[in-house]
């Protein structure tokens, strides 16, 4: 993720991001799931801008505060008959608390002001928030002159959420773990994507906690070696069979999807969004076109950033 210089401070677009492989391989001791994905950043982003706020000598002691303000401009934060995801706007947001972590960690008694544009839905399986909270880490790290790396900034991104440390980083990568567990991935060929976000969100907790653990599990690595190959294989989630017993949408955006000709989809992370992979930009925006006429939610048309 790249964080440029801007008169206002430091500005970063946070991607959204696709699960294009996603095995659970076994439940842990500590509640959480091991993993292996194969996640990748799309087009489609929320943007940042973090400056500094010096730290007032009259103050004292007292820090300054991480001044908040959240924008929307997605049509899924209200109207058209549908429910609202919510997404904080005070100091519980995961952005906030990111800043205040590095500020903590790193021992400075500098402020921030952060402007966030909210673009990805919530509660998708797009790591909209997660991405936010990695944008966050490195404005304030640039901001702040801290020049810590993204091996420096990943533990306190693995404190954050699981996939915050992938979003450090500014290719697809194999996630393992929890998913903190990052190993960028490169060559994996040119991808378009189709994605629909029904009017339903999941919770990821909701999702796990009918997960079934395969006695067998899928590997990723030989997902990443057909990509490689240029075989294209079809996309795959170990997570897409138990939010189907949470929600219908996740059965009719598949049957959708179908209907237009697609032959690679799959649902993103704990859902609700499904997307479909094409191999040409003007299929998958025909397909798009179709798929908006079918009231089937919010649809994005996206390029995969291998």
């Amino acid at each position: 993720m790249l964080v440029q210089p801007r008169e206002a401070g430091y500005m970063s677009h946070a991607p959204a991001k696709l699960n294009l492989f996603l095995e659970v391989c076994e439940r842990r001791d500590d509640g959480f799931h091991e993993i292996e994905t194969l996640m990748i950043p799309v087009s489609l982003w929320d943007t940042l801008v973090l400056r500094s706020a010096p730290a007032d000598a009259s103050a004292g002691s007292t820090s300054p505060p991480i001044g908040f303000t959240l924008r929307s401009q997605a049509s899924w934060s209200a109207g058209a008959g549908r429910p609202q995801r919510e997404v904080p706007g005070d100091a519980t947001n995961l952005v906030v608390r990111a800043v205040e972590l590095l500020r903590e960690r790193a021992g400075i008694a500098e402020g921030a002001e952060i402007t966030l544009v909210k673009r990805i839905p919530a509660a998708a399986g797009l790591g909209g928030g997660s991405s936010d909270a990695a944008a966050a880490l490195l404005a304030a790290n640039a901001a702040w002159r801290l020049n810590w790396s993204p091996a420096q900034l990943a533990p306190l991104a693995a404190e954050l959420g699981s996939d915050v440390p992938f979003f450090l980083y500014r290719s697809a990568a194999i996630c393992r773990g929890r998913g903190e567990l990052v190993e960028p991935c490169h060559d994996l060929g040119d991808w378009h994507a189709v994605i629909v976000v029904p009017p339903v969100g999941l919770a990821t907790a909701d999702v796990y906690h009918r997960v079934v653990v395969s006695q067998s599990p899928r590997r990723v690595g030989e997902f990443v070696q057909q990509c490689r190959r240029g075989s294209r294989p079809a996309p795959y989630n170990a997570l897409e069979s138990p939010a189907r017993e949470l929600t219908p949408w996740i059965d009719r955006v598949r049957g959708e999807l179908a209907r237009t000709g697609c032959r690679r989809y799959a649902m993103s992370g704990s859902g609700s969004s499904y997307f479909g992979l094409f191999l040409q930009a003007r299929r998958a925006r025909r397909a798009a076109t179709q798929l908006r006429a079918r009231d089937v939610g919010e649809v994005f048309v996206v390029r995969c950033a291998a």
